[in-house]
């Protein structure tokens, strides 16, 4: 089994790796930070730094994973944009242009038996809004989940299954000291969930690698929250919560 994850050195991302690694899977990591010294020994893994947004390096780097670690199995992509300038440009540019040549370059490359499928991340900021984060992002965000349903008609008839994945606000190895801190914040985050507590990175990459597998072969253009219930409620039931009415 060979997967290639995008944007795989922090986060979810790095969940998934780890995941897939200790499935025995070849692991093609691309990334724009260096891999942590503990993620480099994880058995099978490989990583590739690189420009997302230059397209002719990037169809370089790809063509080099995929001559190194030959044909794919899965492909996972949850990057985006955390440079400086132009925030909508870069935005799009990442996620939703970088998606685009990342995922017709590599189609061809799926092995011929087998399951096959791509996995893209978004949020659930593509379908609320987040205040505090620019338009750029909600809108990539958004697009991300239409792209899974074009891309699942479209490459359907070659096997390949593709789907979205769409996470609240998720407990991580980056963030979990903020929360630890902040324990009205986090009370706050257990009172409006309904399964009454926040989720982690690493349930969001088990619902990928379930999407990976051929437990989901007949599965193919949904996109999944993954938010413990949180988006089920209406605004008056989330004040209520909140004042305890």
């Amino acid at each position: 089994m060979h997967s290639v994850i995008v944007g795989g050195t922090r986060g979810i991302g790095r969940e998934v790796v780890r995941l897939f690694s200790a499935q025995g899977h070849t692991v093609s990591v691309m990334g724009r930070r260096a891999p942590a010294d503990a993620d480099r020994r994880l058995p099978g893994t490989h990583f590739w730094a690189g420009d997302l947004t230059d397209e002719r390096e990037l169809v370089r780097l790809l063509g080099e994973i995929v001559s190194r670690n030959g044909e794919l199995n899965s492909l996972v992509l949850l990057q985006r944009f955390k440079g400086e300038g132009d925030r909508w440009g870069g935005e799009l540019a990442t996620s939703l242009s970088a998606t685009r040549t990342i995922v017709e370059t590599l189609a061809g490359a799926f092995g011929g038996t087998g399951d096959r499928s791509i996995v893209l991340v978004s949020s659930v900021v593509g379908r609320f809004i987040a205040e505090g984060q620019p338009v750029g992002y909600h809108v990539a965000k958004a697009a991300l989940g239409q792209m899974a349903r074009y891309y699942a008609v479209e490459l359907g008839p070659r096997g390949i299954r593709v789907n979205c994945v769409s996470p609240c606000t998720m407990v991580k190895e980056e963030n979990r000291d903020f929360y630890s801190k902040n324990q009205d914040l986090n009370s706050l985050f257990k009172k409006i969930i309904p399964l009454g507590r926040m989720g982690t990175a690493l349930e969001t990459a088990n619902v990928i690698a379930f999407l990976c597998s051929e437990k989901a072969s007949f599965v193919t253009g949904q996109e999944i929250l993954v938010d413990g219930g949180v988006s089920l409620l209406s605004q008056e039931a989330l004040a209520r919560k909140l004042t305890g009415l």
